[in-house]
């Protein structure tokens, strides 16, 4: 399984989501989609995403992450960073509203991490904005001029559609956001195991060009939205073992098994699980397996 829900994976489990089967880079830079919330699923998988995502609730359920939850007892409008899993559960039979979802590039062209700064996306803030009636009558009208204006045949399109949801990000930013967040119950064993299954969700590597993202506790504790010091408590409490330890030994893991199922080198190697220079591998891999690389490639498998 795949560390994050790439845009494909979002259509192949969605595939109603794309009926005109947009291509991936359709805006020019990025990518960019809108459509209706009453085909959406009543459990969303709770995972890392590759896009961005901003939605038009209207319905009721509760959206949790990793240590709290809150209440979507009105209408609202959430700001979904993709570094940060979350998980949507649907209460209410009826379930409408909009949600488009959009690449990095596609807002802010090459300012790569711009939107990591917003404080609509940015890590730990507060996603989620409870709208009265106007609101949600303003807002629901550029939603639907969104979808017009993607079935449209105008060849600026992309650009107006850009402009719709900077009207959408900034009618927000004149909001308050919600204050509601209420704490999971057994929060140090929820946590725990959602590290577990974001640890094991970057494995197996497929590629020796792409790089292992999550290889801190830190890491692991900014996709999570929770304090290092909070996950680091969690995890000793629930397993007996720290952090760095299930990551090393996951990492030494799948270090042997490239070794030995795989013709990659020792440096495509190192650099697919997140070490800069493969002395650092070498050194990281000795330590944990008592072994060196050379020497595990040589034993018959």
């Amino acid at each position: 399984m795949s560390q994050t829900e790439s845009l494909q994976e979002f259509y192949d489990r969605v595939p109603h989501a794309n009926p005109a089967h947009l291509p991936f880079n359709n805006a020019g830079a990025g990518h960019f989609n809108v459509f209706a919330r009453e085909a959406c699923a009543i459990i969303t998988p709770y995972s890392r995403r590759d896009y961005y995502k901003v939605s038009l609730i209207i319905g009721t359920g509760k959206l949790h992450y990793a240590d709290k939850w809150i209440d979507i007892d009105r209408p609202a409008l959430l700001f979904s960073n993709p570094v940060v899993p979350y998980s949507w559960e649907a209460e209410s039979e009826v379930q409408s509203g909009w949600f488009c979802l959009f690449t990095e590039a596609f807002l802010t062209g090459e300012r790569q991490g711009a939107l990591q700064d917003s404080p609509l996306f940015r890590i730990g803030s507060n996603p989620v904005f409870f709208i009265d009636e106007i609101q949600q009558a303003e807002l629901s009208a550029i939603f639907c001029k969104m979808i017009r204006e993607i079935n449209s045949g105008y060849t600026h399109k992309y650009n107006v559609l850009r402009n719709y949801l900077h009207l959408v990000i900034h009618e927000a930013m004149r909001m308050d956001p919600a204050a509601t967040f209420k704490r999971q119950p057994q929060a140090a064993a929820r946590i725990t195991n959602l590290f577990l299954e974001l640890l094991e969700r970057q494995f197996p590597i497929d590629t020796p060009e792409a790089a292992l993202k999550l290889k801190t506790a830190t890491d692991f504790a900014r996709s999570l939205s929770v304090h290092v010091n909070h996950l680091n408590r969690s995890v000793k409490e629930v397993t007996g073992r720290t952090t760095t330890e299930h990551i090393a030994k996951r990492i030494s893991q799948e270090a042997q098994a490239l070794l030995q199922h795989t013709d990659w080198n020792v440096s495509e190697i190192a650099y697919s699980l997140g070490f800069e220079y493969p002395a650092y591998f070498t050194n990281f891999f000795r330590k944990n397996t008592g072994n060196t690389p050379m020497e595990v490639r040589s034993i018959p498998v």
